[in-house]
């Protein structure tokens, strides 16, 4: 009677055991489809490719893409780094990984990028969206027209972050072209993708790829994604001996074996690129912006994601609009000084010299008539005063000119912007006597914006722009890098 009693538990168990393995397990143990492509980045040549035009779900490799975009909008003054951004409901709401801001709380737009950047936070990526375009959705049109002006043909997105959603999907080709654009196209901004952790404001937050970039040397980015449907996902650069390569992987089993995976394609292109290879920069994409499309005046109080500002209050009588014109190009007549002096004696030197450059140019000679003499130039400036961008105490003054340009001295920082001249001005020299080590031979320059003053240091290589930024931003000064206009 015991035994019998028994039966349909034991039966009953046996057919849970059966449903588990015969629906449960396959359907966990089914693999997303597999893509890669490898990429020499000096000139774009496809080294490896597998599968790689085949639209598949990109995951959180659709970040790149949302960053490029907010890079590109605080390039052309649509927003700031130091500007506050208010969380939405909507974007509060977004799942992991997620950086853990509340709903009506505001945060600067400088952590916001890093915790999409480093952490993959989909609540930053969403707040970043909708501090750009007013809404999510308005922002993924604007990824797509950005997407199609990069040459990445077979890429749609639908939102900001890369979860699963219908008609979201990209190949490894369009993310792979997407990687070596933000490489090249904004270099002031790419440390952050190499970043193992950084301060994200709330809190400090670990890079998703720290494994890679920790264990495979010249490893200095990108990103990494991740969801059911698409994967472990991975996009991947490295540099060895001025060699640049660029792997994506889709549909990877696990972090690990889509770790494993990217090293073995990195380690691939690197054997078959060529030790010299002339460098072809891919072509940079006009500028898109905003299609005409109208402020969004927000209500206070009313529940819609609302445009970032500099912690300004709205009021019913004036609004704060961005002006998205063109910058205008500089005046011949009356350009801005290049500062690169050491006190004022020095800047009022410099800003004579130019006038007397603009103003003493000699007008041809009557045949026969005698040269200019030396009496009438302006007199050599004192031995003692030294411009700080000059190799030598020349006398002309063209020889400013000269160095900034010269020697692939095309590269500059950024330590802010300013509400005043004054201040830009101010935070320069405090800058250049702090930082003399990395700064000395630059030009201070203050550029006006429409939305302040940029203090600039011109005239550097990339890699003492490079070295000045890290230096500073280790003493907690805030510096971004400037590239080639």
């Amino acid at each position: 009677m015991k035994t019998r009693g028994r039966q349909p538990v034991r039966w009953g168990l046996v057919a849970f055991a059966t449903f588990w393995m015969l629906v449960i397990v396959p359907l966990s143990a089914v693999a997303a489809p597999y893509a890669a492509l490898v990429m020499d980045a000096r000139n774009g040549e496809v080294l490896y490719s597998n599968n790689a035009d085949t639209r598949l779900h990109p995951a959180s490799l659709t970040k790149m893409m949302t960053l490029y975009v907010v890079f590109e909008a605080i390039e052309n003054g649509e927003i700031g780094l130091d500007d506050k951004v208010v969380i939405s409901k909507h974007a509060a709401s977004e799942p992991p990984s997620k950086l853990g801001v509340r709903a009506g709380s505001s945060i600067a737009l400088r952590y916001l990028i890093r915790a999409a950047a480093v952490k993959s936070a989909n609540d930053a990526a969403t707040a970043l969206g909708e501090a750009i375009e007013g809404s999510e959705a308005q922002f993924a049109r604007r990824m797509n027209r950005t997407a199609e002006a990069l040459g990445m043909t077979r890429t749609t997105f639908k939102n900001a972050h890369g979860l699963t959603e219908n008609g979201h999907l990209s190949t490894a080709r369009d993310m792979t072209i997407l990687g070596r654009h933000l490489f090249y196209d904004f270099p002031q901004y790419y440390n952050l993708f190499s970043r193992i952790t950084t301060d994200a404001g709330v809190t400090s937050v670990s890079h998703t790829n720290r494994r890679l970039l920790e264990a495979y040397r010249g490893a200095d980015g990108i990103k990494t994604g991740y969801t059911r449907a698409a994967g472990f996902n991975l996009t991947a650069s490295a540099e060895r001996n001025g060699e640049r390569i660029i792997a994506t992987v889709f549909g990877g089993q696990s972090t690990a074996s889509r770790n494993a995976k990217v090293a073995e394609l990195l380690d691939l292109g690197f054997n078959k690129a060529p030790t010299q290879v002339a460098v072809h920069r891919p072509a940079r994409p006009p500028y898109l912006g905003k299609l005409g499309t109208a402020p969004v005046m927000i209500a206070a109080g009313e529940d819609r994601p609302s445009v970032a500002a500099k912690t300004v209050r709205l009021t019913t009588a004036a609004a704060v609009v961005k002006s998205l014109r063109p910058q205008s190009r500089p005046l011949p007549a009356a350009p801005i000084p290049a500062i690169a002096a050491r006190d004022d004696i020095e800047r009022a030197l410099l800003a004579a010299q130019q006038v007397a450059t603009a103003t003493t140019e000699p007008a041809p000679l009557p045949q026969g008539s005698a040269a200019v003499t030396p009496e009438i130039r302006p007199e050599q400036r004192p031995t003692e005063i030294v411009l700080a961008s000059a190799p030598a105490p020349e006398p002309e003054p063209e020889v400013v000119t000269r160095v900034s340009t010269s020697g692939g001295r095309h590269w500059g920082i950024n330590v802010g912007r300013y509400s005043s001249e004054y201040k830009a001005r101010q935070m320069l020299l405090q800058t250049a006597l702090n930082e003399m080590a990395t700064l000395d031979g630059s030009l201070r320059k203050v550029v006006q914006r429409p939305a302040g003053f940029d203090a600039n240091f011109m005239g550097m290589t990339r890699e003492s722009a490079d070295l000045a930024c890290r230096r500073l931003q280790a003493k907690k000064v805030t510096c971004f890098m400037i590239g080639p206009s």
